[in-house]
């Protein structure tokens, strides 16, 4: 028999977050651009970075169409993103990854802790990973 899931998919934190998720801004220079679609669920997001000097993220904007799991990895992509090159990226994608699979290990992601009651619902895994998927996409793909 099916183990019956009762815990509430929609926490505050997760509504907060996807409530945060910042407006497309217009970028000073565009150095990659992506638009990524998950099979699973539809959701799109389109994202344009702004790739500093050493190859680490200076800005970046996302248009984001997904269902509130979604909006709120991209949410923390936008806040946490500054910084990193396409090899941190990956890294937290991957981990992310073996997370909602499953792992103990918690990704070194600052507040992705907040999506953990969709980890044993692996329908809204794909719009997780979505935002990851797209940033290394557009910073993978020269404008």
């Amino acid at each position: 028999m099916e183990a019956v899931i009762t815990a509430p998919l929609y926490t505050v934190e997760i509504l907060r977050l996807a409530a945060s998720l910042p407006e497309p801004v217009e970028l000073d220079r565009v150095d990659g651009s992506a638009e990524v679609r998950s099979p699973t669920c539809g959701s799109v997001i389109r994202t344009k970075v702004m790739v500093g000097e050493d190859g680490e993220v200076a800005a970046l904007s996302q248009q984001v169409h997904a269902c509130a799991f979604g909006q709120a990895s991209a949410a923390l992509v936008a806040s946490h993103a500054q910084g990193r090159d396409r090899a941190d990226v990956e890294q937290g994608l991957a981990a992310l990854t073996t997370w909602l699979a499953g792992a103990e290990q918690l990704p070194d992601w600052p507040g992705i802790a907040a999506l953990e009651p969709a980890r044993a619902r692996k329908s809204r895994h794909g719009g997780i990973l979505l935002p990851f998927r797209a940033l290394i996409a557009a910073m993978s793909n020269p404008w």
